[in-house]
């Protein structure tokens, strides 16, 4: 099978520079999951044609298996059609879908397609309660499809008929582009439609079937920022649903945001406004406190996270305590029991079992042993200017509050770093580092005042 995909149009009331089928549901293009949902019918083609902003649109979904047609002027579906011709194969029905009516289901279209065998030409319709502004679609006496009449033109009687047209045909893919061949502009709009085909098509004697989609959300398309918050609003209720039936406790399904793929285990509980990136899994009795932003990570069982943390593209083991307002950016990895608090980031370092570094802290390029203690304000100093350099810090180490480890430097098993310490020397196993300090008493200071 040929898949034509539509994404030419420049969306002018989406009153944006960026072409319309780019603008993000949960966090991808609408042209990208169109193209997933393509992907999901095993086509032997898959060709966009693209026409506004065409160099983006190629650079944001270009991949092996997808080809391009541009339609340089944009004259209407039909024309937009005919521009991919050249790249289909005339054996194999063609499936012709849009950039912006991202929600349809694969299952949907497959409906579609079984019925639309032996060459039939294929409509996908849906019955609407209000179907003003729609292409109505009329039935003879016998149920048969004899025409598609736009609003404009529908007379009072088609006008109360509330099956529609959505656009989305499967049609041979020879005969296909005789039609828009045939196929006039002298309408309002000098364009060429391809709702236009299907009269071609009876009265070249093909029989016209339809199917209709499980969901009217399925058939939306996207004109306007509107438009797009309401889809974002079904996708995001749609994948609650699916979470909730899995198992997963959500406070509130209204207030969660999935943009990417996210994988959970039994008895996990996500509070409200959460946010989860790329591809997120949460292991058993994994508990996520109120707006947290997860992206690309993995956490394991039993792990808690406590609101306002940030994670990107770290991996949490069993059984450890984050946040609140903890941040873990990428390459961070964390072995179980580990504690990670209040205003501590971690970056590119690695925490071996049961370390905690409770309050105010930063370590980045670091490799962490067991059962250490980092005291609050310390900081891993990774960073001369030009260069990242490494931190050690073995198993069972004390470090004390506002503590600078100056790296590349290495602090041994079991040491002990006194509060205030500066380390810029390698540490031995099991001893006492501290900077000299000396400490002085003036009886006769006087604080200063202001004055009046």
């Amino acid at each position: 099978m040929n898949i034509v995909i539509l994404a030419a149009g420049a969306g002018k009331r989406m009153r944006s520079a960026l072409p319309k089928v780019l603008h993000p549901l949960a966090g991808r293009p609408l042209l990208s999951h169109v193209i997933d949902t393509a992907r999901a019918l095993a086509p032997t083609r898959i060709v966009i044609v693209v026409g506004h902003g065409a160099e983006a649109v190629q650079k944001a979904v270009a991949a092996p298996d997808v080809q391009f047609a541009v339609q340089a002027e944009q004259l209407g579906t039909g024309h937009a059609v005919q521009q991919a011709l050249p790249l289909l194969d005339p054996a194999q029905p063609t499936l012709v879908l849009y950039g912006d009516v991202p929600l349809t289901r694969s299952s949907t279209l497959k409906r579609l397609i079984d019925s639309a065998v032996e060459g039939r030409y294929g409509l996908l319709t849906v019955t609407l309660d209000d179907p003003h502004g729609y292409g109505r679609i009329v039935r003879d006496t016998a149920g048969y499809v004899v025409r598609i009449v736009e609003q404009k033109d529908a007379t009072p009687e088609q006008l109360r008929i509330a099956e529609v047209n959505t656009g989305i045909v499967v049609a041979p893919t020879a005969q296909l582009a005789m039609w828009l061949g045939s196929l006039r502009n002298d309408n309002a709009q000098g364009e060429f439609y391809l709702t236009d085909v299907v009269e071609h098509a009876i009265e070249a004697g093909f029989d016209i079937v339809t199917a209709q989609p499980d969901e009217v959300w399925e058939t939306l398309g996207v004109n306007s920022k509107a438009q797009l918050a309401e889809l974002e609003r079904i996708h995001q209720r749609n994948i609650a649903e699916s979470l909730l039936q899995a198992g997963v406790t959500l406070a509130d399904p209204a207030r969660l945001d999935v943009r990417g793929a996210l994988v959970c285990g039994q008895d996990v509980s996500i509070d409200i406004d959460c946010i989860f990136e790329g591809s997120v899994t949460l292991a058993d009795d994994v508990t996520i406190g109120a707006h947290c932003v997860l992206r690309d990570a993995t956490i394991g069982a039993g792990t808690r996270i406590e609101p306002y943390t940030y994670i990107d593209g770290a991996t949490v083991g069993a059984h450890v305590v984050l946040g609140p307002y903890a941040r873990l950016r990428p390459g961070t990895v964390l072995s179980d029991e580990v504690h990670i608090g209040n205003f501590v980031e971690v970056k590119n370092a690695v925490l071996g079992v049961g370390s905690k570094a409770n309050h105010l802290t930063y370590i980045g390029d670091s490799d962490v042993g067991s059962g250490v203690n980092v005291g609050a304000g310390t900081i891993t100093c990774n960073y001369d200017g030009a260069n990242k350099h490494r931190t050690v810090i073995e198993d069972n180490v004390f470090i004390g509050s506002d503590t600078q480890l100056v790296a590349p430097v290495r602090v041994g098993r079991g040491a002990t770093i006194a509060a205030g310490t500066t380390v810029w020397k390698d540490v031995p196993d099991g001893v006492l580092v501290m900077n000299e300090k000396t400490q002085t008493s003036n009886h006769g200071y006087v604080r200063p005042v202001k004055k009046k």
